[in-house]
């Protein structure tokens, strides 16, 4: 890139310092120092000056803010995997690539599922809260604060893409019964690792399961996958588990699901519309019905760092003239 203008690279998060620094180091870096997340206003003017747009999920880049890019804006090289708030096909047709960041979050986001998976039916946080409320602590009982095991259970993942496989792969090794629901069955060779079961129809799949691990991304299909007449369909003594991205279920069924008894629990780090989150949800979460976490699936060092890296490198290959390795095509969203 010597002897070349640096492109100008506006970045609308705060990212890790590391990052930030390969940037500035690389490209003309524009940063968002305050990590305040940018109004529609200022993400009209980045799109109107930047060569690269660097969004996150906190960003909506839809088909109208694409269409005020100005004739510079060639790539939008989003840090995070999913680009459900990012009109793939409007950025195509204007000539703007599209990029994310695969593959360095699948064992953060499984690692987090596992941790719900447990913290529900063990009441973890319930039993935490305990010990910091202004009550003492009367000590240990045979017959207080009892949860369920795991182990033995059914676990039923909708979604077995990287994660839902990394989350399968997890929980056998709790003791769970492994069964999942994709529009593709997976290569024999992961169904004989993990002894799981496929099914072809989720309604079935829902009816006959302990867990249920919502693992699969936010798309138009996908929206409400878990409708209330799908949650109407989960046994009373089953928990969920989401991990993905709040749309994909309907959240007041679910609400009114828990608060009528119909469902034993369910643990949740993305909401349908976030950041806001349902006020009824929070009322659950005091009763002990619900764990709720704030979006903190990929939340690691480690993990965030990689994705810069991802970032950096797309970038780097869309300015070199290459085909940038992480392109997202429009019929794959």
């Amino acid at each position: 890139m010597a002897g070349r203008k640096k492109p100008l690279v506006v970045i609308t998060r705060k990212l890790p310092d590391q990052v930030e620094t390969r940037m500035r180091e690389l490209f003309d870096a524009r940063l968002n120092v305050d990590d305040r997340p940018m109004s529609q206003p200022e993400l009209v003017a980045a799109v109107k000056e930047a060569d690269v747009l660097v969004p996150t999920v906190t960003d909506t880049i839809d088909a109208a803010l694409i269409e005020q890019a100005g004739p510079n804006l060639k790539l939008i090289a989003n840090f995070g995997n999913g680009v459900d708030k990012i009109d793939v096909t409007a950025a195509a047709k204007r000539g703007i690539t599209v990029t994310n960041t695969p593959n360095v979050l699948t064992e953060d986001t499984a690692d987090m599922a596992m941790a719900l998976m447990l913290a529900v039916p063990r009441r973890l946080t319930e039993g935490a809260s305990v010990l910091t409320s202004d009550k003492k602590w009367a000590g240990w009982s045979p017959t207080w604060m009892l949860g369920r095991r795991i182990g033995g259970k059914r676990l039923g993942i909708v979604g077995m893409g990287r994660i839902g496989t990394a989350v399968a792969r997890r929980a056998k090794a709790f003791g769970l019964s492994i069964h999942y629901h994709n529009r593709h069955r997976v290569l024999q060779s992961v169904e004989d690792e993990l002894e799981a079961t496929y099914w072809e129809s989720l309604d079935q799949m829902l009816a006959r399961m302990d867990i249920i691990s919502i693992n699969c991304p936010s798309t138009p299909a996908t929206f409400h996958l878990l409708s209330g007449r799908r949650l109407a369909l989960m046994q009373p003594h089953a928990y969920l588990v989401n991990i993905a991205r709040g749309d994909i279920i309907d959240e007041d069924a679910l609400v009114k699901m828990l608060q009528d008894g119909k469902l034993a629990g369910a643990a949740l780090d993305v909401f349908e519309h976030e950041p806001a989150v349902n006020h009824k949800l929070l009322k659950l979460a005091a009763k002990g019905k619900v764990v709720l976490m704030p979006h903190m699936g990929s939340a690691t060092i480690e993990g965030r760092i990689d994705m810069g890296e991802k970032v950096i490198i797309n970038i780097r290959a869309h300015v070199d003239g290459h085909r940038p390795p992480d392109r997202v095509l429009p019929l794959r969203t």
